[in-house]
C-alpha cells in the first residue's frame, strides 16, 4: 500500500474509525501491526466486482488509488485513474454508500506554466493535458463529481501538492537514490507547495465532514498544503545533505534548465519512442523542476476547516529522522544492489503498478 494510503488507513482508525478496509493490488504490508479494526484486502481496482466486495457495509470511500508517474502504458492511466473512478462510483450508487472523497492531484490543471498562489477556483482544467496521468486523474475526477446529485451521493475531490513524509518511496526516494549524479537545474529558486502525509490525511478525512446535503464543497476541487511555498532545489539538497550526508547540491555546477536540460528531455522523448519505451528524463520532469508550483489555500480552509495539524519544522524533523533510520540502512546508493533499489521504487512493474492501491473504505 502506498504511504499516503496506509497512514490514512492509520489515521482513520486513531480517530475512532470501528472498521477500516484497506483495498490494494498489493498484499498486506509484513509491517502493519495485527489490528481487528483494519481489514487488508488484496483486489483491482479495475475488478468491478473486487471494488464491489470492498465498498460492501461502508459509509464512506476515500478514493487515493491511481496509477502513478509518466512510465507506464498509455492505455493502463485510463484503465486504472477512469475506469476505476467509475468502478467506485458504480459500487457506491448500488450499495448505497452516500459519501466519496476522492484524492486527486493539482496536475489534473496544469497548463506547464508557472502556478503563484492561485486558487483553486483560479486552476482550470486545460484542454491539452501535459501527461497522461494528469489527464486520466481529471476524467475520473469529473465522472466522480458528476456523479454527485447533492442527496444520495456526496463526493469531493482533495488533493496534496508534493507529499512527503515517512514511508514515502516516490518523491524524496527516487532524489535519494540517484543522489550522485544529481545536479540544480536553473537557478534552483523556483517555489513550490509542499504537503506533509498527515496533513494530507488530516485534509482527506475533513473531505468525509463536509459532504452534507448544501455544503459548499460538494463537486468542488481542493489543494492541502503546508503553508507557506519552499524553493524547491532547496528542499531536495536539505534532504540529500541531511539524511545521506553529501556535499550540498549548490557547490557543484548548475545545468542550464531551459536552454539546455528541456531540449535534452525532448531528445530523450525522441529516442524513447524510436526505442519504444520511456525514458527517465522528459519534458515534463523537467519542467516540473523548472517552474513555480504553490497555491493559495484559503478555499479548503473556508470550506474544510483545514489547516496542517503539522508544523514544517516537525514534519521535517520526522521524514529525516524515519529516512535514516529506516530507509538507509536498506536502500541508500552503495549499501544495496541495483534489483534491491529497483524493487524499493514501489512495485510499479507489478500489475497496475499502483494501480488499486489506497482504496479506504470506513464504517464508523
Amino acid at each position: 500500500m502506498g504511504f499516503v494510503g496506509r497512514r490514512l488507513v492509520e489515521m482513520l482508525v486513531e480517530r475512532g474509525a470501528e472498521r477500516v478496509v484497506a483495498f490494494d493490488i498489493a498484499p498486506r504490508p509484513a509491517d502493519a501491526p495485527d489490528d481487528d479494526r483494519v481489514v487488508w484486502m488484496q483486489g483491482d481496482l479495475t475488478d468491478p466486482a473486487a471494488v464491489m466486495r470492498a465498498c460492501e457495509g461502508s459509509e464512506c470511500v476515500w478514493h487515493i488509488a491511481a496509477l502513478v508517474g509518466p512510465y507506464h502504458a498509455k492505455d493502463m492511466y485510463m484503465k486504472v485513474n477512469y475506469q476505476g473512478t467509475l468502478n467506485v462510483v458504480d459500487a457506491c450508487k448500488k450499495l448505497k454508500i452516500k459519501k466519496i472523497v476522492m484524492s486527486s492531484s493539482p496536475s489534473t490543471r496544469f497548463d506547464g506554466k508557472d502556478i503563484n498562489g492561485k486558487r483553486e477556483s483560479e486552476l482550470e482544467i486545460p484542454k491539452k493535458f501535459l501527461q497522461e496521468y494528469a489527464e486520466s486523474k481529471a476524467r475520473g475526477e469529473e465522472a466522480c463529481m458528476a456523479a454527485c446529485d447533492g442527496e444520495n451521493l456526496l463526493t469531493v475531490a482533495v488533493a496534496p501538492h508534493q507529499v512527503y513524509g515517512p514511508r514515502d518511496f516516490l518523491f524524496l526516494h527516487n532524489f535519494l537514490l540517484n543522489a550522485s549524479r544529481l545536479r540544480v537545474f536553473g537557478p534552483g529558486d523556483n517555489l513550490v507547495s509542499v504537503c506533509y502525509v498527515d496533513n494530507y490525511c488530516h485534509g482527506l478525512i475533513l473531505g468525509e465532514r463536509a459532504l452534507y446535503p448544501g455544503s459548499p464543497a460538494l463537486r468542488k476541487f481542493y489543494i492541502c498544503t503546508d503553508g507557506e511555498p519552499v524553493k524547491l532545489w532547496r528542499f531536495i539538497d536539505d534532504a540529500l545533505v541531511q539524511i545521506l550526508g553529501i556535499p550540498s547540491l549548490f557547490s557543484k555546477f548548475k545545468l542550464p534548465g531551459w536552454g539546455f536540460m528541456y531540449p535534452l528531455g525532448r531528445v530523450c522523448e525522441c529516442v524513447g519512442s524510436v526505442l519504444g519505451k520511456k525514458l527517465k528524463l522528459n519534458t515534463f520532469a523537467v519542467r516540473m523542476l523548472l517552474i513555480n508550483r504553490h497555491f493559495n489555500g484559503d478555499a479548503a480552509r473556508d470550506d474544510l476547516g483545514y489547516a496542517p495539524i503539522v508544523d514544517s519544522e516537525t514534519a521535517w524533523e520526522r521524514t529525516v529522522g524515519w529516512f535514516r533510520e529506516e530507509w538507509v540502512p536498506k536502500y541508500a546508493p552503495g549499501r544495496v544492489g541495483k534489483a534491491d533499489a529497483a524493487a524499493a521504487a514501489g512495485g510499479a512493474k507489478k500489475k497496475g503498478g499502483k494501480a488499486a492501491r489506497g482504496a479506504a473504505k470506513t464504517r464508523k
